[in-house]
């Protein structure tokens, strides 16, 4: 029968050799599994590898939580990162002025702007209508006013996003809002015909000047010559 042998001394004498519960002695006692020198040198290989795999994982992970997500990631409203297999997520629309867009396009963009006028603007800076400050309820049949109210409306998107920074709406009250509202409410502006006491509404639309003399008189002679020269004064 061999000798009752202690693991931890033999450890410590000879590294190589290991203890498998499978092996045992009569009397319970564990027996050593010597190994070869080859064998050992693989297990530490592997065990190197795996420690550099688990380092790797690691630093990508650090990389990940780390970093920002790309702008024009699907998930940076959530604060993951994108994937690279996926397609960039397209970019909104380029704001046009109003006046630009045509049937349904501008009748869905009236729709908001008009959402935004009666909601917001007016509410908090409509002030008293009078003979000095005039409005019209039929606003939107007003194309320079539509074209003045959208031209603020797409300003106030702008000044508070918070890339305009802590000042943004200060910028915008002061560059924008005051001379919009001056304008469009002027005693003499483009509402001046229209409704000047809250009890009585009025919509009229001004007749604005018709076209120069010079596009008239080119516009017959070339119609009549077929040239396009200096028209007669």
């Amino acid at each position: 029968m061999p000798e009752s042998i202690n693991p931890s001394e033999d450890a410590e004498k000879d590294p190589v050799q290991i203890f498998d519960s499978t092996l045992a002695s009569e009397e319970g006692e564990l027996e050593p599994v010597r190994l070869p020198e080859a064998g050992l040198a693989r297990v530490e290989a592997n065990v190197a590898m795996l420690l550099d795999r688990s380092a790797r994982h690691e630093r990508q992970i650090d990389d990940l939580s780390a970093a920002p997500p790309p702008p024009d990631s699907p998930f940076a409203a959530y604060g993951l990162p994108g994937f690279a297999g996926l397609p960039p997520a397209p970019a909104p629309p380029e704001p046009r002025p109003i006046l630009e867009l045509e049937d349904e396009e501008y009748e869905d963009e009236l729709d908001a702007l008009s959402d935004w006028v009666d909601d917001f603007l007016l509410r908090v800076y409509g002030a008293e209508v009078t003979t000095a400050a005039p409005w019209c309820e039929q606003w939107q049949e007003h194309s320079d006013v539509v074209a003045w109210l959208h031209a603020l409306w797409l300003a106030y998107q702008q000044h508070k996003d918070p890339e305009a920074g802590l000042s943004g709406p200060f910028v915008w009250h002061r560059d924008f809002l005051t001379h919009a509202m001056a304008t469009v409410r002027a005693a003499g502006g483009p509402l001046s015909a229209c409704m000047t006491d809250p009890d009585r509404p009025a919509h009229r639309l001004l007749p604005g000047p018709r076209a120069s003399n010079r596009n008239t008189s080119a516009t017959e002679e070339y119609e009549e010559t077929g040239e396009l020269g200096q028209a007669e004064g």
